[in-house]
């Protein structure tokens, strides 16, 4: 339920934009989710369809790119998915270690008319 007040905030951020640069209407929101960011892309998709109404942004379609989490392999450094029940290099014999990647959450791109 966390997603309501992210994708109020979306649409807020898309109408500013819409404003400060002329524009008439939004037509695109692209974001950006990684699945350890704590946000369903789904949800946010849901609530944007549902709250748009009588905004900037009514019609608009909200993409979602999704970002798989890597680890980085201690041993040769590749990066690589994480294997369920396992943190094993499918490269090596090292052992994956947490990064970032897979946590981002950011609007990458709003198309205006």
């Amino acid at each position: 339920m966390h997603e309501l007040p992210v994708t109020q905030n979306i649409i807020k951020i898309a109408e500013e934009h819409c404003r400060e640069n002329g524009g008439s209407r939004v037509l695109t929101v692209d974001l950006v989710i990684g699945e350890y960011s704590g946000y369903v892309g789904e949800a946010i998709q849901t609530y944007f369809d549902v709250i748009t109404e009588g905004t900037l942004c009514e019609g608009a379609v909200c993409n979602v790119e999704k970002i798989q989490p890597k680890l980085r392999c201690n041993k040769c450094g590749r990066l690589f998915a994480k294997q369920l029940l396992t943190f094993d290099c499918p490269y090596c014999d090292g052992q994956g270690v947490a990064t970032d990647i897979g946590k981002e959450f950011y609007i990458k791109s709003i198309e205006i008319e």
